[in-house]
């Protein structure tokens, strides 16, 4: 009981100590002097004024590649323009500007801040399923050395400690915030794409419980490492992790897809009753 009060202090402390109020601006999330690196094999550039692409004067262009810093320098609006209206004029790292259209430039780039190049990557699909293929590849194989070797596994022949069920509960949730976030909040989650912050007291509402979790993700996980070092040799250890590790991958990826076919909030219940039985049933056994 003494180690669950620490670490609700803990992370209060932790959300207290950098709790601001923070303004979203209304429309588009990004403005002048935004800061983008190119995630794209390359970005064409206007060099002219965009009137010029729509005249029959001869324009120039450059190419911005792969992983080139740019920065937001002017916005124009153009009304005939059939593809976007809105063009932006970008400035690169060796100060050349270039102009191109709104609806080419976001997806060939990311934000200039490492939790929005983490969610872009984590957000391509075929990072995704490449993922997953590996995941259940390597779960499976674990599932085989414990049966094999008896070894321990969280909810399975677990050992006696609640922090590696709590976690893996924990990440199931913030996997459904995740999912639920994108499906009823899309505007407030692209406003953090754009702005990310860790503080959950200066976001609100559902971003701020997604945020919650990932708080008591990470110090759940350091007490995990704490409680199950002394219970199991080192080689079981770092079996008993890899599980724990693959239970928590196949977690997210399970609730953060199934939420957005509302099946996901009946199987984060149903997961939840089952792994607080089992854990109560081997902590009956143990005492």
């Amino acid at each position: 009981m003494r180690k669950i009060i620490y670490l609700i202090l803990v992370i209060l402390t932790l959300c207290l100590s950098g709790c601001y109020n923070k303004k979203y601006a209304e429309g588009r999330h990004y403005s002048f002097n935004y800061n983008f690196v190119v995630k794209a094999d390359s970005i064409d550039l206007l060099r002219q004024q965009p009137e010029e692409l729509a005249s029959d004067l001869m324009t120039d262009s450059f190419i911005v590649k792969k992983g080139s810093h740019l920065v937001v320098a002017d916005f124009r609006v153009m009304p005939n323009d059939t593809i976007d209206s809105v063009w932006v004029q970008v400035a690169t790292q060796n100060s050349e500007f270039g102009w191109t259209r709104e609806a080419e430039l976001l997806p060939a780039v990311v934000p200039d801040d490492p939790i929005s190049q983490f969610i872009s990557t984590f957000s391509d699909q075929h990072v995704l399923y490449s993922l997953i293929v590996v995941i259940l590849i390597a779960f499976l194989y674990l599932l085989f050395k414990v049966n094999r070797h008896n070894a321990h596994i969280v909810h399975f022949n677990d050992i006696d400690s609640f922090y590696p069920m709590l976690l893996a509960i924990i990440v199931a949730v913030a996997a459904t915030f995740y999912a639920s976030l994108q499906m009823f909040a899309p505007e407030l989650w692209e406003q953090f794409y754009y702005h990310p912050t860790l503080n959950p007291f200066s976001v609100p509402g559902l971003l701020s419980a997604f945020l919650v979790s990932f708080w008591a993700m990470i110090i759940v996980g350091v007490a995990v490492l704490d409680d199950i070092r002394g219970k199991l040799p080192f080689g079981e250890t770092l079996l008993y992790l890899g599980g724990l590790l693959g239970i928590c991958a196949i977690n997210y990826i399970v609730f953060s897809i199934t939420t957005h076919w509302y099946v996901g909030y009946v199987l984060l219940a149903i997961y939840v009753v089952f792994a607080i039985r089992k854990y109560r049933r081997r902590s009956g056994k143990s005492t």
